[in-house]
């Protein structure tokens, strides 16, 4: 389906004098180079601070919202156009005419003055099954020109880069280089002051970025002060083959490294030119695998490559390859999740994918790496346990064996106690990315979950074994999953006061959402020690846990109520929670929940989602989008739908220009408490259904 919105006409009406269809929605922020947390560039379109969705007329950004430049140009006959940016003393712009986006694509359609049209892709690969390209921070930009009218035009293409890619602190000095490798040509660019596993403004302080291009005939290449190169190009229709000989801050003039393509004479066959946006950093992360030792790790392509030009041009020369297997991938998740749930649930996943895959990184060796995530936006913390398990879903749908490199960091630095000896929970995270150097956190305090964060732990081991049958696994980590379920055996039926991962709202006592992920953790244990040989301990588990959801049963049920539902906590029967923790019930196939607890949830839900989804709880009306989905999976076919339609509503209409929101009010406003939750990888989540359906596991209605 495709949604024309004519509330955006007005802020275009100095670029755009046509409508663009947007299929399947507008999204709130259209992924452009999303790959890592350092390689996520983002166009805004939705609400306040976007364009409604078109290419050109407004600066892509970087996700925190810093301007990342990045300019196209096109002329045809001679004459100029604006493809994308806002450059100064900009040409006629393009009327862009469609754009569809899909798992790993963005794609715009446009028309050139009636003669030519373009069509811009942007491909940031998503390869689940091949770590050597999920390794590689770099992105395409595919643009293919042919002939509109039937008639034969003649076109020069143009782009640039500026130097804003490189650092979020504006008065960093740049160096830059011109050259080819294996028949591509790059720009290279780089902070001159390199600072290693430091940001700035959320943007990396060290690695060198490259812009590149075939090194073919009718190429011209050029940096320096952006209106002077632009400005030669719209002239001449060419570059001068020249280098900018004065390094400088990147707000010193603005350089910029720029690309012109003579295309020649376009008839009605397409003429294809592609582009590559990369980061190369030899050392990815910084990590304590034991007490006093923080080792530096490399980023994962390196084993791959010689050197970072042959990762370069590998890449380049790779595109076909990837392109068929990233379109691949976008027809499994777009099918697979219409057959689950229609076509609102495809709008959601098919969004999600980039996001949630942006916030990765793969580093070590091809003998010894692991899978870092970085908690983007709320916090920054690195290997967030309550953020990775909102995530993981899309993990056991694409490639559960991945769920392994990402729990090993944490099991590696608590198994070698890392942490105060008093801790006998698992820990909330490693530290503030890109340093994971354990317990404490040296740059704030712990951010301590106790129950949430053993409940998690738990539940994401066991659903990596039962995925990939790797009960080795379990063996390896028996003795931490089990003194975390002596931690949960003594709090979870009668939770103290704490947070919960919904920290925004605060602490509170006996939370009944919360008291039932730490039972189903214990007859998860239950499970593990069974699987594991050590079923004495097994028995003993699972007699706990059935004594404990039949007295949560009484304590966090309001059964007088019309229809009668769960409470946010214990003995408050005047307000109710979203349960959305007895998902894992289904995915362990743990059979502890009652099926009359589903149907009970699932038949009250309509009767608190808002026009914008499921929120939370009582205390306020806003949503986390991705438990909304959760309880979605695990709800009765009309329930669910309910629950997805209007998350889908949301992403079309949403008044937010950011990379799509997790928290926000059902009626459509944006907390300010806590923070911005954009660009979250926490859209994992939205994979929870197909997480359910990978392996046949049944609906519990």
């Amino acid at each position: 389906m495709k949604f024309l919105h004519l509330s955006c006409l007005s802020l275009l009406a100095s670029f755009v004098s046509s409508e663009s269809t947007f299929s399947p929605a507008r999204p709130p922020a259209i992924p452009l180079a999303v790959k890592s947390p350092y390689l996520s560039t983002w166009q805004a379109a939705g609400g306040e601070g976007g364009n409604g969705g078109y290419l050109v007329g407004q600066w892509p950004t970087f996700w925190a919202g810093a301007i990342i430049g990045w300019t196209g140009l096109i002329r045809v006959d001679g004459q100029a156009y604006t493809w994308m940016g806002a450059p100064d003393n900009h040409p006629t712009p393009v009327n862009q005419t469609d754009f569809t986006y899909t798992s790993t694509q963005s794609i715009f359609t446009m028309d050139v003055g009636g003669k030519v049209t373009m069509k811009i892709t942007f491909l940031s690969p998503v390869t689940p099954e091949d770590e050597k390209r999920m390794s590689m921070p770099f992105s395409y930009m595919v643009v293919d020109v042919l002939s509109r009218d039937g008639k034969p035009h003649n076109v020069q293409l143009y782009t640039d880069v500026s130097g804003e890619w490189a650092s979020g602190d504006r008065n960093q000095v740049l160096q830059w280089e011109q050259g080819s490798h294996n028949n591509t040509a790059y720009h290279k660019f780089y902070r001159q002051n390199q600072k290693e596993f430091a940001e700035d403004n959320q943007q990396a302080a060290w690695g060198n970025w490259y812009y590149s291009t075939a090194d073919t005939q009718g190429l011209s290449y050029q940096s320096g002060i952006d209106t002077n190169v632009r400005t030669q190009f719209t002239k001449n229709g060419l570059l001068q083959n020249i280098k900018d000989a004065k390094f400088r801050a990147i707000n010193d003039g603005y350089p910029v490294f720029g690309f012109a393509k003579d295309l020649g004479t376009i008839y009605w066959r397409p003429v294809q030119t592609v582009f590559t946006i990369s980061l190369a950093q030899k050392n990815a992360i910084q990590f304590t695998n034991s007490p006093g030792n923080a080792e530096k790790l490399p980023s994962l392509w390196t084993s791959y490559f010689s050197d970072e030009l042959d990762a370069l041009a590998w890449f380049f020369a790779d595109k076909n390859n990837v392109a068929t297997a990233c379109t691949a991938l976008d027809t499994k998740v777009e099918g697979d999740s219409r057959a689950a749930a229609g076509q609102n649930y495809a709008t959601l996943t098919t969004l999600a994918v980039r996001q949630a895959w942006g916030a990765l990184c793969l580093a070590g060796t091809t003998a010894t790496k692991y899978l870092f995530l970085k908690e983007i936006s709320s916090d920054g913390d690195i290997q967030t346990v309550d953020v990775i398990f909102p995530f993981f879903p899309i993990l056991m749908y694409m490639n559960p064996k991945l769920m392994k490199l990402m729990l090993d960091p944490l099991y590696i630095n608590q198994n070698a106690k890392v942490e105060p000896p008093t801790v006998t929970y698992a820990i909330h995270d490693l530290g503030y990315y890109p340093n994971a150097l354990g317990f404490p956190n040296p740059n704030s305090p712990p951010e301590e979950q106790p129950l949430e964060e053993c409940g998690n732990m738990l539940i994401m081991t066991l659903a990596y074994a039962q995925k990939t049958s790797d009960v080795d696994y379990l063996r390896q980590n028996y003795a931490l999953l089990n003194q975390w379920t002596g931690f949960l055996v003594n709090e979870s039926l009668y939770p103290q006061n704490q947070i919960s991962t919904d920290d925004f709202a605060g602490p509170l006592p006996n939370q009944t959402n919360l008291a039932v992920k730490g039972i189903i953790a214990i007859q998860a244990m239950a499970k593990i020690a069974n699987m594991t040989g050590h079923t004495a301990d097994g028995a003993s588990y699972t007699k706990t846990a059935q004594s404990y959801i039949e007295k949560w049963q009484t304590l966090g049920i309001n059964h007088n109520a019309n229809p009668p539902h769960t409470t946010l906590n214990y003995g408050h029967d005047d307000t109710w929670g979203n349960l959305y923790n007895i998902y894992a019930d289904s995915l362990l196939e743990t059979q502890l929940v009652p099926k009359a607890v589903y149907q009970m949830q699932s038949d009250y839900y309509p009767q608190v989602i808002g026009k914008y989804g499921l929120p939370l709880d009582t205390r306020h009306p806003w949503i986390k989008s991705d438990w909304a989905l959760f309880s979605a999976a695990v709800a009765s076919d009309d329930t669910r739908d309910k629950i997805i339609s209007s998350v889908a509503i949301w992403v079309d209409e949403t008044p937010i220009g950011a990379p799509t929101v997790d928290w926000y009010d059902t009626n459509g406003d944006w907390p300010t408490k806590g923070g911005h939750f954009i660009a979250r990888p926490v859209l994992g989540g939205w994979f929870s259904l197909l997480a359910l359906n990978q392996t046949g596991i049944p609906n519990h209605n």
